[in-house]
């Protein structure tokens, strides 16, 4: 684990030295200039830490009822139909703000919260409606006057809270003319949560996950960050049940229908172990080497996953193809 020099071979694979080819296209991202909180008008139902930054926490259940599930439908695909308009618009220029922006406003179009703003952290609450992960940011990037730049990726991590239940999803772009290692990285990272999909099943354990990840992407050369895991949702963003993308061998119990949470793996080209930022929420990828995610919403059905966060319309979505 250590930062790529100056001569050491770049990592996309042209085989010239670092200092001769993507030094100067990837220099390290830095915090910038994080405008004022937005606002969200009355009338729109809001989670019990909206106001407060104090999340509130108690035993939900892992499997959920027919009625909860029901409202969850809503809200993934809301959700997942937000971020496909966020995404689209990731392009050469536009800051990390704007997009928050946007991720803002179509909150509010659909009556709903966007469930990171002013959730609780060990520093702060987030001050922003939506995770903006530039390049070795691997997740909880906070939007800021950045502007994207031809060559970078970004993951965009989108949940809304509609009905009192959260919908949580996150794809990784390519903005303007990506390299084809970052091509491959995003490719890998959506073909992991692809197969962790499949891997779902009422009866098996839960470890079955974390192996089809882990498999997948070491077999092509890249890392699995282990500090962030999927999680439980529902009318709480976070519950306390957790799923680890990589094989724990500990996690042996059984997936069972009604159960819902969901699968985020987070693919490193290097070293999949992170460190934190002052803000709290910012991690990034110990060596500075590039980090892609993909994230799901999932309920266990009788024979298989059924995916909460489909958009409605699933050809103007094309981050989930190819």
């Amino acid at each position: 684990m250590r930062t790529v020099k100056a001569n050491d071979p770049c990592w996309c694979g042209s085989g010239r030295k670092f200092k001769r080819c993507h030094r100067a296209a990837t220099q390290p991202v830095r915090p910038g200039r994080i405008g004022p909180r937005r606002l969200v008008p009355e009338g729109i139902g809001r989670p019990s830490y909206a106001e407060t930054g104090v999340v509130d926490r108690w035993a939900e259940p892992t499997v959920k009822s027919a009625e909860v599930i029901g409202r969850m439908r809503r809200a993934g695909r809301e959700a997942a139909d937000a971020l496909a308009l966020v995404a689209a618009a990731a392009q050469p220029g536009v800051t990390t703000d704007a997009l928050d922006e946007l991720c803002h406003a179509e909150a509010l179009r659909r009556n709903a919260y966007p469930s990171p703003l002013n959730y609780e952290g060990s520093v702060q609450p987030f001050p922003k409606s939506l995770c903006t992960s530039v390049n070795e940011v691997i997740c909880h990037g906070i939007p800021d006057d950045r502007a994207l730049v031809d060559g970078d990726i970004v993951s965009l991590d989108v949940t809304l809270f509609i009905d009192g239940v959260h919908g949580d999803t996150c794809v990784t772009v390519g903005v303007g003319d990506v390299d084809p290692a970052s091509r491959r990285l995003i490719t890998v990272t959506r073909d992991c949560l692809a197969r962790a999909i499949d891997a779902v099943a009422p009866g098996r354990p839960l470890n079955v996950i974390g192996r089809a990840i882990q498999e997948h992407a070491e077999a092509a050369g890249f890392g699995v960050v282990r500090q962030f895991v999927g999680h439980g949702v529902g009318e709480m963003f976070h519950s306390g049940f957790y799923v680890p993308h990589y094989f724990d061998a500990t996690r042996t119990e059984s997936m069972e229908p009604g159960m819902t949470f969901t699968i985020e793996p987070m693919i490193t080209m290097g070293a999949w172990q992170a460190r934190m930022w002052d803000d709290g929420w910012t991690a990034v990828t110990a060596d500075g080497r590039r980090t892609a995610q993909f994230e799901h919403t999932l309920l266990v059905g009788d024979q298989g996953a059924e995916i909460l966060t489909t958009p409605t319309d699933t050809a103007a979505h094309p981050y989930w193809g190819g």
